[in-house]
């Protein structure tokens, strides 16, 4: 029992470092559901303390000076760009369930596995629904082009 119990702990922590958590055979969904959750959580907090001022606690943003987060098509049809965004900042155009934005976002200066749970947070907050963890390894995969 006391190995089973190791074996799920480890497995817990490989599985937030690995996407899709298949190396692991053993973590069952309701383990990897409960990382994603506690991804979620703590991409909570990063928002409140890096992305709140401008994207508003509601993440509804700025009508044409900070786009919304909040039921976002660019967001969740674009989640290259959007985890891209998030790691180094943006400059230049975008638009955003149809509203232009030319903006510059500054590079908010987190490690991946923050800018993992923040993405986590905003692809599943205020009628945005992602399904698929964005995890650190995808993060780090992303670069500044």
């Amino acid at each position: 029992m006391k190995n089973n119990f190791l074996l799920a702990f480890v497995c817990l922590i490989f599985l937030s470092l690995i996407i899709g958590g298949s190396s692991c055979k053993n973590v069952s969904k309701e383990e990897q559901e409960l990382v994603f959750k506690q991804s979620i959580k703590r991409g909570k907090m990063i928002y409140a303390d890096m992305c709140k001022v401008c994207h508003l606690p509601s993440g509804e943003g700025k009508v044409k000076i900070y786009p919304p987060l909040a039921k976002s098509d660019y967001l969740m049809e674009n989640r290259e760009a959007s985890i891209r965004a998030v790691k180094y900042g943006m400059k230049g155009k975008i638009t955003v369930n149809g509203i232009r934005y030319n903006k510059r976002m500054s590079k908010p200066g987190l490690d991946n596995d923050e800018v993992a749970d923040v993405m986590n947070y905003i692809t599943n907050s205020w009628g945005n629904k992602n399904d698929k963890m964005i995890t650190e390894k995808e993060v780090e995969k992303i670069s500044k082009e």
